[in-house]
Protein backbone atom coordinates (compact mmCIF):
# COMPACT_ATOMS: atom_id res chain seq x y z
CA UNK A 1 0.00 0.00 0.00
CA UNK A 2 2.80 2.23 1.06
CA UNK A 3 4.74 1.73 -2.30
CA UNK A 4 1.52 2.29 -4.03
CA UNK A 5 0.98 5.80 -2.50
CA UNK A 6 4.71 6.33 -3.54
CA UNK A 7 3.97 5.53 -6.74
CA UNK A 8 1.25 7.43 -7.64
CA UNK A 9 3.05 11.02 -5.45
CA UNK A 10 5.47 10.01 -7.98
CA UNK A 11 3.58 10.15 -11.12
CA UNK A 12 1.43 12.91 -10.13
CA UNK A 13 4.85 14.83 -9.19
CA UNK A 14 6.27 14.32 -12.88
CA UNK A 15 3.35 15.39 -15.05
CA UNK A 16 3.27 18.47 -12.59
CA UNK A 17 6.47 19.16 -13.34
CA UNK A 18 5.84 18.88 -16.85
CA UNK A 19 3.14 20.75 -17.23
CA UNK A 20 4.98 23.75 -15.45
CA UNK A 21 8.10 22.91 -17.73
CA UNK A 22 5.98 23.20 -20.99
CA UNK A 23 4.34 26.84 -20.14
CA UNK A 24 8.11 27.69 -18.95
CA UNK A 25 9.54 26.37 -22.22
CA UNK A 26 6.60 26.83 -24.80
CA UNK A 27 9.33 27.94 -27.74
CA UNK A 28 11.90 24.97 -26.75
CA UNK A 29 8.25 22.35 -26.49
CA UNK A 30 6.90 23.61 -29.95
CA UNK A 31 10.27 23.33 -31.24
CA UNK A 32 10.51 19.86 -30.39
CA UNK A 33 7.45 18.86 -31.02
CA UNK A 34 7.43 19.75 -34.55
CA UNK A 35 10.57 17.65 -34.54
CA UNK A 36 9.39 14.72 -33.46
CA UNK A 37 5.98 15.81 -35.86
CA UNK A 38 8.35 15.88 -38.80
CA UNK A 39 10.08 12.90 -37.66
CA UNK A 40 6.83 10.85 -37.73
CA UNK A 41 5.38 12.37 -41.03
CA UNK A 42 8.54 12.20 -43.24
CA UNK A 43 9.99 8.75 -42.09
CA UNK A 44 8.42 6.51 -39.99
CA UNK A 45 4.88 6.73 -41.09
CA UNK A 46 5.54 5.87 -44.66
CA UNK A 47 8.17 3.49 -43.77
CA UNK A 48 6.22 1.09 -41.61
CA UNK A 49 2.57 1.52 -43.00
CA UNK A 50 3.32 -0.75 -46.02
CA UNK A 51 4.67 -3.37 -43.29
CA UNK A 52 1.97 -3.23 -40.85
CA UNK A 53 -0.87 -3.76 -43.48
CA UNK A 54 1.15 -6.38 -45.36
CA UNK A 55 1.55 -8.13 -42.22
CA UNK A 56 -2.06 -7.81 -41.18
CA UNK A 57 -3.25 -9.12 -44.90
CA UNK A 58 -0.51 -12.69 -44.89
CA UNK A 59 -1.87 -13.18 -41.31
CA UNK A 60 -5.22 -13.34 -42.44
CA UNK A 61 -4.55 -15.37 -45.59
CA UNK A 62 -3.25 -17.94 -43.49
CA UNK A 63 0.77 -17.10 -45.09
CA UNK A 64 1.75 -16.56 -41.25
CA UNK A 65 1.36 -19.77 -40.51
CA UNK A 66 2.41 -21.78 -43.33
CA UNK A 67 5.72 -20.23 -42.81
CA UNK A 68 5.45 -21.27 -39.06
CA UNK A 69 4.87 -24.93 -39.80
CA UNK A 70 8.36 -24.60 -42.08
CA UNK A 71 10.21 -22.65 -39.61
CA UNK A 72 9.47 -25.02 -36.76
CA UNK A 73 12.08 -26.92 -36.91
CA UNK A 74 14.72 -24.05 -36.82
CA UNK A 75 13.05 -21.37 -34.48
CA UNK A 76 11.74 -23.71 -31.86
CA UNK A 77 15.66 -25.26 -30.97
CA UNK A 78 17.25 -22.30 -31.45
CA UNK A 79 15.29 -19.79 -29.29
CA UNK A 80 12.18 -21.97 -27.94
CA UNK A 81 9.59 -20.21 -30.26
CA UNK A 82 7.12 -21.69 -32.41
CA UNK A 83 7.70 -21.48 -36.20
CA UNK A 84 5.84 -18.20 -36.89
CA UNK A 85 8.63 -16.08 -35.02
CA UNK A 86 10.66 -16.39 -38.51
CA UNK A 87 7.93 -14.67 -39.75
CA UNK A 88 8.20 -11.84 -36.64
CA UNK A 89 11.88 -11.72 -36.70
CA UNK A 90 12.37 -10.76 -40.63
CA UNK A 91 9.29 -8.53 -41.02
CA UNK A 92 11.05 -6.87 -36.88
CA UNK A 93 14.19 -6.40 -38.94
CA UNK A 94 12.90 -5.11 -42.16
CA UNK A 95 10.59 -2.64 -40.71
CA UNK A 96 11.78 -1.61 -37.57
CA UNK A 97 10.58 -0.67 -34.20
CA UNK A 98 8.04 -1.81 -33.01
CA UNK A 99 6.96 -3.68 -35.71
CA UNK A 100 7.73 -7.42 -33.99
CA UNK A 101 5.97 -6.18 -30.51
CA UNK A 102 3.00 -5.58 -33.09
CA UNK A 103 3.20 -8.85 -34.42
CA UNK A 104 3.94 -10.65 -31.31
CA UNK A 105 1.28 -9.13 -29.50
CA UNK A 106 -0.94 -10.37 -32.74
CA UNK A 107 -0.20 -13.46 -32.70
CA UNK A 108 -0.32 -13.87 -29.09
CA UNK A 109 -4.14 -12.24 -29.13
CA UNK A 110 -4.78 -15.01 -31.45
CA UNK A 111 -3.74 -17.97 -29.53
CA UNK A 112 -0.30 -19.00 -31.99
CA UNK A 113 2.15 -18.43 -28.99
CA UNK A 114 1.94 -18.79 -25.00
CA UNK A 115 2.66 -15.78 -22.99
CA UNK A 116 6.51 -17.20 -21.92
CA UNK A 117 6.82 -18.10 -25.85
CA UNK A 118 5.69 -14.28 -26.68
CA UNK A 119 7.98 -12.72 -24.21
CA UNK A 120 11.03 -14.50 -25.25
CA UNK A 121 10.03 -13.53 -28.90
CA UNK A 122 9.25 -10.22 -28.39
CA UNK A 123 12.43 -9.59 -26.99
CA UNK A 124 14.59 -10.21 -30.01
CA UNK A 125 12.38 -9.12 -32.68
CA UNK A 126 12.63 -5.76 -31.94
CA UNK A 127 15.11 -3.74 -33.78
CA UNK A 128 16.16 -0.79 -35.68
CA UNK A 129 15.87 -1.51 -39.93
CA UNK A 130 18.60 -1.03 -42.38
CA UNK A 131 17.34 2.62 -43.64
CA UNK A 132 17.87 3.87 -40.37
CA UNK A 133 20.91 2.84 -39.83
CA UNK A 134 22.71 3.03 -42.85
CA UNK A 135 20.41 6.30 -43.62
CA UNK A 136 19.90 8.59 -41.29
CA UNK A 137 22.61 7.07 -38.50
CA UNK A 138 26.28 6.97 -40.53
CA UNK A 139 25.20 8.72 -43.29
CA UNK A 140 23.20 11.50 -41.74
CA UNK A 141 24.80 12.13 -38.64
CA UNK A 142 28.67 10.43 -39.16
CA UNK A 143 28.63 11.37 -43.12
CA UNK A 144 30.13 7.82 -43.47
CA UNK A 145 28.54 5.09 -45.04
CA UNK A 146 30.99 2.60 -44.01
CA UNK A 147 30.63 3.01 -40.81
CA UNK A 148 26.57 1.30 -41.19
CA UNK A 149 27.96 -1.46 -41.79
CA UNK A 150 29.74 -2.12 -38.33
CA UNK A 151 26.50 -0.52 -36.95
CA UNK A 152 23.71 -3.05 -38.69
CA UNK A 153 26.17 -5.92 -37.81
CA UNK A 154 26.67 -5.30 -35.01
CA UNK A 155 22.92 -4.75 -34.23
CA UNK A 156 21.65 -7.87 -35.82
CA UNK A 157 24.14 -9.99 -34.03
CA UNK A 158 23.28 -8.86 -31.00
CA UNK A 159 19.70 -9.58 -31.76
CA UNK A 160 20.84 -13.05 -32.27
CA UNK A 161 22.96 -13.20 -28.73
CA UNK A 162 19.49 -11.97 -26.79
CA UNK A 163 17.40 -14.33 -28.82
CA UNK A 164 19.88 -17.35 -27.81
CA UNK A 165 20.30 -16.36 -24.30
CA UNK A 166 16.31 -15.69 -23.62
CA UNK A 167 15.87 -19.17 -24.82
CA UNK A 168 16.18 -19.92 -21.06
CA UNK A 169 14.02 -17.64 -19.46
CA UNK A 170 10.81 -19.24 -18.62
CA UNK A 171 12.33 -23.05 -18.77
CA UNK A 172 10.56 -23.65 -15.41
CA UNK A 173 7.25 -22.80 -16.74
CA UNK A 174 5.23 -25.80 -18.26
CA UNK A 175 4.17 -24.72 -21.96
CA UNK A 176 0.62 -25.59 -23.33
CA UNK A 177 1.79 -26.73 -26.25
CA UNK A 178 3.76 -29.68 -27.31
CA UNK A 179 7.92 -28.97 -27.18
CA UNK A 180 7.99 -32.19 -30.12
CA UNK A 181 10.17 -30.84 -32.97
CA UNK A 182 8.30 -31.81 -36.22
CA UNK A 183 10.00 -32.07 -39.56
CA UNK A 184 9.72 -30.04 -42.27
CA UNK A 185 6.87 -30.85 -44.29
CA UNK A 186 5.14 -28.77 -46.99
CA UNK A 187 2.03 -30.80 -47.19
CA UNK A 188 1.84 -29.62 -43.41
CA UNK A 189 2.29 -26.03 -44.12
CA UNK A 190 -0.39 -25.65 -47.20
CA UNK A 191 -2.87 -27.53 -44.71
CA UNK A 192 -2.25 -25.28 -42.31
CA UNK A 193 -2.10 -22.38 -44.60
CA UNK A 194 -5.63 -23.29 -46.00
CA UNK A 195 -7.50 -23.99 -42.78
CA UNK A 196 -6.73 -20.47 -41.58
CA UNK A 197 -7.83 -18.60 -44.26
CA UNK A 198 -11.16 -20.97 -44.48
CA UNK A 199 -11.25 -19.98 -40.37
CA UNK A 200 -11.27 -16.58 -41.32
CA UNK A 201 -13.83 -16.35 -43.63
CA UNK A 202 -13.64 -12.11 -44.37
CA UNK A 203 -13.54 -10.61 -47.79
CA UNK A 204 -10.83 -9.31 -49.42
CA UNK A 205 -11.77 -6.25 -49.49
CA UNK A 206 -13.40 -6.11 -45.84
CA UNK A 207 -9.57 -7.90 -44.88
CA UNK A 208 -7.85 -5.13 -46.38
CA UNK A 209 -10.38 -2.07 -44.93
CA UNK A 210 -9.08 -3.56 -41.55
CA UNK A 211 -5.69 -3.95 -42.10
CA UNK A 212 -5.30 -0.51 -43.34
CA UNK A 213 -7.75 0.80 -39.92
CA UNK A 214 -5.22 -1.13 -37.57
CA UNK A 215 -2.25 -0.56 -39.22
CA UNK A 216 -3.02 3.61 -39.31
CA UNK A 217 -4.33 3.52 -35.98
CA UNK A 218 -0.96 1.90 -34.60
CA UNK A 219 0.51 4.30 -36.51
CA UNK A 220 -0.95 7.43 -35.07
CA UNK A 221 -0.21 6.10 -31.38
CA UNK A 222 3.09 5.71 -32.33
CA UNK A 223 3.05 9.09 -33.27
CA UNK A 224 2.25 10.67 -30.26
CA UNK A 225 4.87 8.89 -28.39
CA UNK A 226 7.54 10.19 -30.94
CA UNK A 227 6.78 13.62 -30.59
CA UNK A 228 5.86 12.91 -26.50
CA UNK A 229 9.15 12.04 -25.82
CA UNK A 230 10.63 14.35 -28.24
CA UNK A 231 9.73 17.12 -25.87
CA UNK A 232 10.47 15.47 -22.15
CA UNK A 233 13.72 14.81 -23.81
CA UNK A 234 14.28 18.92 -24.72
CA UNK A 235 12.94 20.13 -21.21
CA UNK A 236 14.82 17.48 -19.44
CA UNK A 237 17.52 18.90 -21.11
CA UNK A 238 17.05 22.63 -20.15
CA UNK A 239 15.92 21.42 -16.99
CA UNK A 240 19.83 20.70 -16.20
CA UNK A 241 18.12 17.11 -14.88
CA UNK A 242 20.33 15.49 -18.47
CA UNK A 243 23.22 17.28 -16.89
CA UNK A 244 23.03 15.59 -13.76
CA UNK A 245 22.15 12.35 -14.53
CA UNK A 246 25.13 12.67 -17.02
CA UNK A 247 27.11 13.11 -13.83
CA UNK A 248 26.33 9.78 -13.13
CA UNK A 249 27.57 8.73 -16.06
CA UNK A 250 31.01 10.03 -16.23
CA UNK A 251 32.55 7.49 -13.88
CA UNK A 252 31.37 4.44 -15.90
CA UNK A 253 32.91 5.91 -19.28
CA UNK A 254 36.08 7.12 -17.32
CA UNK A 255 36.67 4.05 -15.81
CA UNK A 256 35.89 2.93 -19.40
CA UNK A 257 38.74 5.17 -20.96
CA UNK A 258 35.81 7.52 -22.92
CA UNK A 259 35.59 11.21 -22.72
CA UNK A 260 33.30 12.98 -20.51
CA UNK A 261 31.32 14.05 -23.41
CA UNK A 262 29.53 11.61 -24.31
CA UNK A 263 27.78 11.31 -21.43
CA UNK A 264 25.06 13.81 -21.95
CA UNK A 265 24.69 12.00 -25.43
CA UNK A 266 24.06 9.11 -23.75
CA UNK A 267 21.90 10.09 -21.54
CA UNK A 268 19.84 11.34 -24.42
CA UNK A 269 20.56 8.14 -26.45
CA UNK A 270 18.16 6.42 -23.52
CA UNK A 271 15.32 8.31 -24.08
CA UNK A 272 15.03 8.94 -27.63
CA UNK A 273 17.86 7.12 -30.45
CA UNK A 274 17.33 9.38 -33.19
CA UNK A 275 18.79 12.59 -30.76
CA UNK A 276 20.89 10.29 -29.17
CA UNK A 277 22.76 9.58 -31.71
CA UNK A 278 23.31 12.98 -33.37
CA UNK A 279 24.77 14.30 -30.33
CA UNK A 280 27.04 11.40 -30.05
CA UNK A 281 28.40 11.77 -33.68
CA UNK A 282 29.17 15.71 -32.77
CA UNK A 283 31.72 14.61 -29.70
CA UNK A 284 35.01 15.72 -31.48
CA UNK A 285 36.55 14.46 -28.12
CA UNK A 286 35.85 10.65 -29.19
CA UNK A 287 37.66 8.28 -31.10
CA UNK A 288 35.40 7.07 -34.15
CA UNK A 289 35.52 3.75 -32.31
CA UNK A 290 34.08 4.99 -28.97
CA UNK A 291 31.28 6.91 -30.94
CA UNK A 292 30.22 3.80 -32.43
CA UNK A 293 30.02 2.18 -29.64
CA UNK A 294 27.83 4.20 -27.99
CA UNK A 295 25.46 4.25 -31.16
CA UNK A 296 25.46 0.54 -31.20
CA UNK A 297 24.29 0.66 -27.41
CA UNK A 298 21.50 3.58 -28.69
CA UNK A 299 20.10 1.42 -30.98
CA UNK A 300 20.02 -1.40 -28.97
CA UNK A 301 18.48 -0.24 -26.40
CA UNK A 302 16.07 1.83 -27.87
CA UNK A 303 15.20 4.43 -26.04
CA UNK A 304 12.74 5.07 -24.00
CA UNK A 305 10.56 6.32 -26.84
CA UNK A 306 10.74 2.83 -28.79
CA UNK A 307 10.06 1.02 -24.99
CA UNK A 308 6.57 3.06 -24.30
CA UNK A 309 5.19 2.06 -27.59
CA UNK A 310 6.34 -1.17 -27.02
CA UNK A 311 4.54 -0.79 -23.35
CA UNK A 312 1.61 0.42 -24.69
CA UNK A 313 1.10 -2.55 -27.54
CA UNK A 314 1.63 -5.17 -25.37
CA UNK A 315 -0.43 -3.62 -22.92
CA UNK A 316 -3.38 -5.20 -25.05
CA UNK A 317 -2.55 -8.63 -24.14
CA UNK A 318 -0.81 -10.25 -20.76
CA UNK A 319 2.57 -9.87 -22.28
CA UNK A 320 5.03 -8.65 -19.40
CA UNK A 321 6.75 -5.82 -20.54
CA UNK A 322 9.67 -6.27 -17.63
CA UNK A 323 11.43 -9.13 -19.81
CA UNK A 324 11.63 -6.99 -23.11
CA UNK A 325 12.97 -4.30 -21.15
CA UNK A 326 15.73 -6.67 -19.40
CA UNK A 327 16.35 -7.69 -22.81
CA UNK A 328 16.82 -4.47 -24.40
CA UNK A 329 19.83 -4.00 -21.90
CA UNK A 330 21.58 -7.17 -22.96
CA UNK A 331 20.67 -5.85 -26.14
CA UNK A 332 22.88 -2.82 -25.60
CA UNK A 333 25.18 -3.97 -23.96
CA UNK A 334 26.05 -7.18 -26.69
CA UNK A 335 26.04 -4.41 -29.50
CA UNK A 336 28.42 -2.24 -27.97
CA UNK A 337 30.90 -5.23 -27.02
CA UNK A 338 30.37 -6.69 -30.57
CA UNK A 339 31.43 -3.08 -32.36
CA UNK A 340 34.50 -3.19 -29.96
CA UNK A 341 35.22 -7.10 -31.09
CA UNK A 342 34.64 -6.49 -34.61
CA UNK A 343 36.51 -2.87 -35.22
CA UNK A 344 39.94 -4.04 -35.74
CA UNK A 345 39.39 -7.24 -37.96
CA UNK A 346 36.51 -5.42 -40.10
CA UNK A 347 35.93 -1.91 -40.47
CA UNK A 348 39.85 -0.86 -39.51
CA UNK A 349 40.97 -3.17 -42.78
CA UNK A 350 38.01 -1.83 -45.15
CA UNK A 351 38.48 2.20 -43.93
CA UNK A 352 41.92 2.04 -42.53
CA UNK A 353 44.58 5.26 -43.24
CA UNK A 354 46.28 2.48 -44.87
CA UNK A 355 43.59 1.27 -47.11
CA UNK A 356 41.25 3.28 -49.48
CA UNK A 357 37.90 3.93 -48.59
CA UNK A 358 36.40 2.38 -51.67
CA UNK A 359 38.08 -1.46 -50.71
CA UNK A 360 35.29 -2.37 -48.89
CA UNK A 361 33.44 -5.44 -50.59
CA UNK A 362 31.29 -4.53 -53.76
CA UNK A 363 28.08 -5.94 -52.84
CA UNK A 364 27.84 -4.13 -49.21
CA UNK A 365 29.07 -0.98 -50.79
CA UNK A 366 26.37 -0.74 -53.27
CA UNK A 367 24.08 -1.92 -50.41
CA UNK A 368 24.71 1.26 -47.82
CA UNK A 369 24.61 3.35 -50.99
CA UNK A 370 21.13 1.92 -52.04
CA UNK A 371 20.07 2.44 -48.20
CA UNK A 372 21.43 5.28 -47.77
CA UNK A 373 19.86 7.18 -51.29
CA UNK A 374 16.44 5.39 -50.38
CA UNK A 375 16.55 7.28 -47.00
CA UNK A 376 16.58 10.57 -48.47
CA UNK A 377 14.00 9.85 -50.91
CA UNK A 378 12.01 8.48 -48.54
CA UNK A 379 12.06 11.66 -46.64
CA UNK A 380 11.07 13.50 -49.83
CA UNK A 381 8.21 11.49 -50.68
CA UNK A 382 7.05 10.58 -46.98
CA UNK A 383 4.16 13.86 -46.62
CA UNK A 384 2.44 12.70 -49.34
CA UNK A 385 2.24 9.28 -48.41
CA UNK A 386 1.22 9.94 -44.90
CA UNK A 387 -1.13 12.70 -46.60
CA UNK A 388 -2.63 9.91 -48.97
CA UNK A 389 -3.05 6.81 -46.20
CA UNK A 390 -4.67 9.50 -43.81
CA UNK A 391 -7.13 10.24 -46.27
CA UNK A 392 -7.69 6.62 -46.86
CA UNK A 393 -7.70 6.04 -42.89
CA UNK A 394 -10.37 8.83 -42.92
CA UNK A 395 -12.73 7.36 -45.57
CA UNK A 396 -13.07 3.90 -44.18
CA UNK A 397 -13.61 5.16 -40.76
CA UNK A 398 -16.20 7.62 -42.70
CA UNK A 399 -17.89 4.60 -44.47
CA UNK A 400 -18.06 2.99 -40.97
CA UNK A 401 -19.80 5.08 -39.47
CA UNK A 402 -21.88 5.68 -42.27
CA UNK A 403 -23.19 2.56 -42.32
CA UNK A 404 -23.18 1.82 -38.52
CA UNK A 405 -26.23 4.82 -38.50
CA UNK A 406 -29.79 4.17 -38.48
Amino acid sequence: MFRSKVKTIFLAASVTIMAASLISYPQESFTASIRGLNMWWEIVFPSLLPFFIISEMLIGFGVVKFIGVLLEPFMRPLFKVPGVGGFVWAMGMASGYPAGAKLTARLRQEGNLTRVEAERLVSFTNSSNPLFIFGAVSVGFFHNPHLGIILAVSHYLGNIAVGLLMRFYGKDERATRSSRHRKFKIREALAALHRTRIKDNRPIGKLLGDAVTSSIQTLLMIGGFIILFSVINKLLFHLHITAFLAKGVDFLLSSMAFPEMLSIPFISGLFEITLGSQLTSQVQEATLKQQAMVTSFILAFSGFSVQAQVASILAQTDIRFKPFFIARILHGCFAGVFSFLLWEPFYSRIAGSTTPLNAIPVMLQEQSQILSTSYIQLAEAGPLITIFALAIYIAILFRKLKQGSP
